[in-house]
Formats: C-alpha cells, sequence, structure tokens
C-alpha cells in the first residue's frame, strides 16, 4: 500500500481560502470570509460575481474576523471582534457603500470585562438592533442601538444576575433564569412596559448544565421551544406563553439534539430557521453520522434539493427573505465543507467555495463511529480515524480528548485528525461520560468523577483499541484543549505509566484555581456546571476533593514527555494554569516543552500560532511514538 503525501502543516492549518457564505436578506449578495493582510477578513460581492470582482469590507491585520451579521438594511452590515482572544467582544458596523472606511464601533462605552453576547434584528425596531451585553459586568442588559446613529440606549435591564432575556422577532419578551436557592432553569414571560413577569416553567438545572439549548421563541411569539429532556432523550418542548402548557414538539427515541454550536456559531447548527417566517425548518440529531429531521413540510423539497448536493451533512443555511435562494455547506469527513448555491426557482445549483482546494479528499483518512463498554458497563461512543497506506495493526495512537466537557464528538470533517491521521497515527475520540449528546443518564453519570471514571472511559478506550489489533500499547500518546487539556494532564499524572507523550493545549491544571478565576460574568451560571460536577472551594472538604482531582498536586508523578501550549489572554483558563505545572516540573529538572502566545485566547485563531504549535505536537509526537514528520 503506497502512503498518502505528506501534507504540511502549513497547508492543513492555513484559514480557510473560503468559508462562512450567507446570501443578504434581499437576495442580491454573498458576504463571507477569506484571508487578506495575514487574516480572515469579510467580503462581499454580487450573487453572480466571482472572488475576483468581490469587495474586502473589513481591515483587522492584527486578529482576524471569522463571523459577521446581515442586517435588513442593504447599506449595513456588523461583526463582533475581541482583543487577541480575550472574548471582550465588542460590535462594529461596516459601511457597503464605503468599503476601504474603517468599521465604526458600535460599543466603544463597554468596560474591560463586559462583552457583546448577542446581536438580533426586531420587526418592532426598524433600523436599529436589539444586543445583550453586560456593562454591569454580572447582569447581561438589552441595548437598543441605532444603526445610522450609533446611538445606545437601555432597551431593558436585567434584575438579576444569572439570567437572560430571548426576544422574538416581534418584541415577545421572555426571560431564563438560574434560581439560586437549588439551581433551577425557570422561565418567564416578561411585561417590558411594567418589567413584569410571570413564571412559565421550572427544570431541574444539573442535568442541563450549560443551559437548555436549543431554545427560541415560536415565529408567532406565542410560546417558546426548548430543549428539554423527554425520558432520556434531549428533544424540543413547546412552552405555551399563555397558559404554560408544555408539548412535545420533536422526539427521536433514542437520538439527542446536536447542541454543538452553542460552543462556537462556526460549529455546524443545532437548529435551522426560515429567514423569512422565524418558524423551525430541521434539526441536527447526534449519532455515528449527524441527522437531519425536517420538521417544516414547506422546506421538505428544498431539503431534498440540498441534500442531492453532497454526501455530507448540513451544516449551515442562509437564505434570502423570499427563500428562493439557499446557501448551504456540508460537513464530511474526507471534505472540507464545501459551500453551495441553490435557486428553489430553477432547481439549479453551483458550487461557491471549497475551503481547502487543495486537500484532496484521496490523501484524507475515513472517520468511522465505534462502539464499546466502559469497565462498568456504561456503553460509549466514538470516532476512530486510521491512517491511509499501512495496515491498520499495531499502530501508534493518539487519543483527542474534546473540551468542554459538556461537549461532543461527531462525525465530521477534522484538521486536528485527519493531521494525525497523515502522520501515521491511529486516531480515537470518545464520547466520554459527561459528553452532551448520548441522553440525560450518559451526562449525569460524570457528576464528581473528573479525574475518576471520566478518565477510566479513555482508558477504557484505548484498551479497546489495543484489543482490536489496532494501537501498540507501549506507543498510546493523548492530546486535548481545555478539558481535554486537563485530561492529557490528569493522564500522566492518574495513569503515569500509560502514555507514552501527552500534549495539554489551554488546559485546566488546578480544579479550584480554575473556578477562582473565572470571568466575573461566569460565576453566577456555574452552579449547575463546575460547582456541580467538580465541587465547590468554598468547602473545605469538597475544595480537598478537587485538589485530589487537580494534576498540580500530582505533578510529582509526571514521568511522560509533555506539551505545554497556553494563550496568553485567555479568560477562561488563565496563563497561570498552565505556568504553574510548566514551574513545577522544571522544578525538578523534569524536561518539559512550553509555547506561549502573546497574542492569543483560549484556543489559537492566528495562523501562524496555530502552525507553530501543530509544527511542535508534530515533532512531539514523532519523538516519542515514532509517526511521520516533515523534518
Amino acid at each position: 500500500m503506497a502512503l498518502p503525501r505528506l501534507i504540511d502543516v502549513e497547508e492543513l492549518f492555513a484559514d480557510p481560502i473560503f468559508s462562512g457564505a450567507g446570501i443578504s436578506p434581499d437576495g442580491t449578495r454573498l458576504a463571507y470570509l477569506s484571508p487578506k493582510y495575514g487574516r480572515t477578513q469579510v467580503w462581499v460581492r454580487g450573487i453572480d460575481q466571482e472572488h475576483e470582482d468581490a469587495i474586502c469590507v473589513t481591515h483587522d491585520a492584527r486578529r482576524g474576523v471569522k463571523g459577521y451579521i446581515w442586517t435588513k438594511n442593504p447599506r449595513y452590515l456588523l461583526y463582533l471582534q475581541d482583543t487577541d482572544g480575550n472574548e471582550d467582544w465588542r460590535l462594529y458596523r461596516v459601511d457597503l457603500e464605503a468599503p476601504e472606511a474603517a468599521a465604526v464601533p458600535l460599543t466603544p462605552e463597554l468596560p474591560p470585562l463586559a462583552r457583546v453576547l448577542g446581536v438580533q434584528e426586531l420587526e418592532s425596531l426598524p433600523g436599529k438592533v436589539l444586543v445583550t451585553m453586560n456593562p454591569r459586568i454580572e447582569y447581561t442588559d438589552l441595548y437598543e442601538i441605532d444603526l445610522e446613529t450609533g446611538e445606545s440606549k437601555v432597551y431593558l435591564e436585567n434584575p438579576t444576575k444569572g439570567g437572560a432575556y430571548i426576544v422574538g422577532r416581534n418584541g415577545e419578551l421572555f426571560q431564563m433564569e438560574l434560581n439560586p436557592d437549588d439551581g433551577a432553569w425557570e422561565w418567564y414571560a416578561v411585561d417590558r412596559e411594567t418589567a413584569g413577569r410571570r413564571l412559565l416553567a421550572s427544570f431541574e438545572g444539573t442535568t442541563y448544565p450549560v443551559g437548555q439549548a436549543p431554545g427560541m421563541v415560536a415565529a408567532d411569539g406565542k410560546a417558546l421551544i426548548l430543549g428539554a429532556y423527554i425520558g432520556d432523550d434531549l428533544g424540543l418542548l413547546r412552552l405555551d406563553a399563555e397558559t404554560a402548557e408544555q408539548s412535545v414538539l420533536l422526539h427521536l427515541p433514542g437520538r439527542n439534539i446536536c447542541t454543538a454550536s452553542i460552543v462556537s456559531p462556526l460549529l455546524p447548527s443545532s437548529i435551522f430557521v426560515s429567514e423569512h417566517t422565524g418558524d423551525l425548518l430541521a434539526v441536527r440529531f447526534t449519532g455515528d453520522k449527524p441527522h437531519i429531521e425536517v420538521v417544516d413540510e414547506g422546506f421538505k423539497r428544498a431539503y431534498e434539493a440540498l441534500s442531492a448536493l453532497s454526501d455530507g451533512v448540513l451544516a449551515h443555511l442562509t437564505s434570502d427573505e423570499d427563500e428562493n435562494l439557499w446557501v448551504a455547506s456540508f460537513t464530511h469527513d474526507r471534505e472540507s465543507d464545501k459551500t453551495y448555491l441553490y435557486d428553489s426557482r430553477t432547481g439549479e445549483s453551483r458550487l461557491l467555495f471549497d475551503p481547502f482546494p487543495n486537500l484532496d479528499p484521496a490523501d484524507l483518512a475515513p472517520m468511522q463511529a465505534v462502539r464499546f463498554d466502559a469497565r462498568d458497563g456504561l456503553p460509549l461512543h466514538g470516532f476512530l480515524t486510521l491512517p491511509l497506506g499501512v495496515e491498520p495493526s499495531g499502530l501508534p495512537l493518539v487519543l483527542y480528548v474534546h473540551g468542554g466537557p459538556w461537549f461532543h464528538d461527531s462525525w465530521q470533517f477534522n484538521r486536528i485528525a485527519q493531521f494525525f491521521a497523515n502522520r501515521g497515527y491511529a486516531v480515537l475520540q470518545v464520547n466520554f461520560r459527561g459528553s452532551s449528546g448520548y441522553g440525560k443518564n450518559h451526562l449525569v453519570c460524570s457528576v464528581k468523577e473528573l479525574a475518576g471514571k471520566m478518565h477510566d472511559d479513555l482508558i477504557d478506550a484505548c484498551d479497546w483499541a489495543v484489543k482490536q489489533g489496532y494501537a501498540d500499547p507501549s506507543r498510546i500518546g493523548i492530546y486535548g484543549g481545555s478539558y481535554g487539556g486537563y485530561s492529557a494532564l490528569v493522564g500522566v499524572t492518574v495513569t503515569p505509566d500509560y502514555f507514552a507523550a501527552a500534549v495539554d493545549y489551554v488546559g485546566i491544571s488546578s480544579l479550584p484555581n480554575f473556578l477562582k478565576t473565572l470571568p466575573a460574568l461566569a460565576r453566577p451560571v456555574i452552579r449547575n456546571n463546575w460547582l456541580h460536577w467538580a465541587g465547590d472551594p468554598d468547602d473545605p472538604e469538597q475544595l480537598a476533593d478537587m485538589l485530589r482531582r487537580s494534576p498540580i498536586t500530582m505533578v510529582d508523578k509526571i514521568v511522560t514527555p509533555l506539551l505545554v501550549v497556553q494563550g496568553a489572554k485567555d479568560s477562561r483558563v488563565v496563563q497561570e494554569e498552565a505556568d504553574n505545572i510548566v514551574a513545577a516540573l522544571r522544578a525538578r529538572d523534569v524536561d518539559v516543552e512550553y509555547i506561549l502566545a502573546e497574542d492569543e485566547g483560549h484556543g489559537f485563531q492566528n495562523p501562524e500560532n496555530n502552525m507553530r504549535m501543530y509544527r511542535a505536537v508534530e515533532q512531539h509526537f514523532a519523538k516519542y511514538l515514532g509517526g511521520r514528520s516533515a523534518s
């Protein structure tokens, strides 16, 4: 068997040539992301034009722009930007009639630690946007901002910490609030004139560690549509705004709604909503291959036509207001997310963009779903990516651990998995207990199991790969970011003789310090996640348990070659978490490689930093696991 070509780090981890395409509400123009100045920018062109005709409308040479918002006014486009990854998002306006002009800041008065959390247009506020932000830091309030003048005024203040407003297309107001006494998620109908509110429903909070998602106001404004457990499965409930009656809107037994997009809007959408009516069109569910369930009869024909364009899974969707023109992207395990334009009037379609046109699917490895049981019998699901051109036997293996932990891996195009497979590693991703997407029991049976059964699941997954003959037990590495970085550190402390190499990327080394240094905005809502799962550092007994589960207290056990990667502006897992583990190892004269990027936060964005990191990862694993290397 012939080995595939060695794909350069620069080719895999450069910014996509094209991504994020969306059509303007009037259907005349496309916006999309493409590099300029060495960073991703927003470009705009006519619907029938090519990139050569497009105009670059953002000009941020410091940090790329990763998203944008079309407004109903064809003159203006909006985007969010932070500073070097600190996640203090600010809102900017681009004037498409003066595309070379600097973007206008619409939220210049936000203090440090405050950020824009949401932007929407209302039919009742023409020419304005409703912006959710927290100038009072621990309170998320609604502001009304005039697109033309930039004038800003309070629309509605939030009376409580840990709550947020949800607003319908015509201004219907609802509030989600975390009850400070019992942790329940409570939903209220709100009267803006009086600020009075009426309780509609209460849901047990710890089964929804990051809130109830997806959530939206029904198109008619008369109900909320909420992600909720129906038995063990995450489906959709309809909550009537007048009667508070609850009814099941969508339930697929044995399947759960994919909530990955609440982590990042760049990930495949959980729900697809009509640009014209606000109706729910379709919902994404997890599985061996993600499943799209169409719920709107009028959308079925368009979905069938769109699905014929790719054997991947629908990831993102936009349309003009008349729903004549659709722009759709699809995720696929061996193809970068291609984007198509479909005209429902003529039935014609065409490929708009391939984000990485130089990547040949023949050089990329298929991702296969796998299943096995944990040592206590809990069913586990995961994904295995085997390298091309070699017998799938006795391979070096990289255990690639997702973040969260309330997140899940999916069948999709994954540059990191492809990178490792291209270097000759079997790549194993496992949705360990505590991962979302596999039911309520799978989620909640992980409580107080950090560095316990959650880690056992990872070891059991690797043992399964060894038993199946895929992996060489002496050449197993672990790589992960955020919670996955914590898992890598747990791997080399709790099981110090198991892994031959490890990479900790923006990972937690001390659970108490992590909770102490979280942004103030996050603290009111950690009751149902970190405090419940890991413990309360203000309780001496729980603090002692948290320290026992913290790699920093077990650093003397580390003998595994370790690479630590951190962003200096990380507001979630602060630099101190990496500094402390590195300093403790160096105090013992243990060799540890440390990459610190001064202009990055919780996950690297700038291409040069990504390339620096993955070159180091490549060398690290090649040295200790024996995979291929470019040098």
